[in-house]
């Protein structure tokens, strides 16, 4: 998965990634690479270097005597933690958050029941202390705290598995929890019942409950999609 690097060209990325995924340029348009060097004011080295990054995203296509092309919405890796970022910071953010949440929905609970399986005494205690800091957190509008707290409840999961596909959604989960909560698709405390969840849910992992521990988790996203029909209809 591509993180856009820092300077000119990551410059250049924040403005022109989310300019794609927003639909600013459809599929099938042509970017002059000139043009484009000429319109941030960076060099052709540096917009070539720009354009590298969007092709390993798959969002577009370099071609000689051609230019760029934008690809279409089927080729983008939708995994990528910074298209995932971008897209959730444009107009199309409920659907993407839906689509994503489902994602965790039919993921998350099976990756919850092998961690229960698989887990070793020291996941168990992080799990166990990354939920008291959510509960520690749930209250007196402390999302950001909340957020850290959440995010490596959620890899440690995922990481618990020992299936590496599972594993390297991690990232996946971090940008959606983190699109949430910056985008204010999050109630200003976290949900009580869903805060009680996450600790019986590492109850379960600890216990090695793996049934009970994938129920919980189908339980935790039920609530995150009902939230968002609230927050994000």
């Amino acid at each position: 998965m591509s993180t856009p690097g820092r300077g000119l060209h990551g410059h250049v990325l924040e403005s022109l990634g989310p300019a794609i995924t927003a639909g600013e340029y459809p599929p099938g348009s042509v970017l002059r690479t000139d043009e484009l060097a000429q319109r941030f004011e960076v060099s052709r080295s540096v917009m070539r270097e720009a354009v590298r990054v969007l092709e390993s995203m798959h969002l577009v296509e370099s071609r000689r005597r051609v230019g760029v092309t934008v690809l279409p919405t089927s080729e983008w890796n939708v995994y990528d933690p910074q298209v995932i970022r971008w897209r959730l910071a444009g107009a199309d953010r409920p659907r993407q958050l839906r689509s994503l949440t489902v994602l965790r929905s039919a993921v998350e609970p099976v990756a919850a029941g092998l961690a229960a399986q698989h887990a070793t005494a020291e996941e168990c205690a992080e799990l166990t202390e990354c939920a008291l800091g959510m509960v520690a957190t749930s209250r007196g509008h402390q999302l950001e705290k909340y957020l850290f707290h959440d995010i490596a409840f959620h890899r440690v999961i995922l990481n618990a598995s020992r299936n590496e596909m599972f594993a390297r959604l991690g990232d996946v989960v971090a940008e959606v929890l983190t699109g949430r909560t910056h985008h204010q698709v999050m109630f200003w405390d976290p949900d009580p019942a869903a805060v009680t969840l996450h600790v019986k849910l590492a109850e379960a992992v600890r216990e090695r409950d793996a049934a009970r521990a994938e129920e919980l988790t189908r339980e935790i996203a039920v609530g995150a999609l009902q939230e968002l029909d609230i927050l994000a209809p």
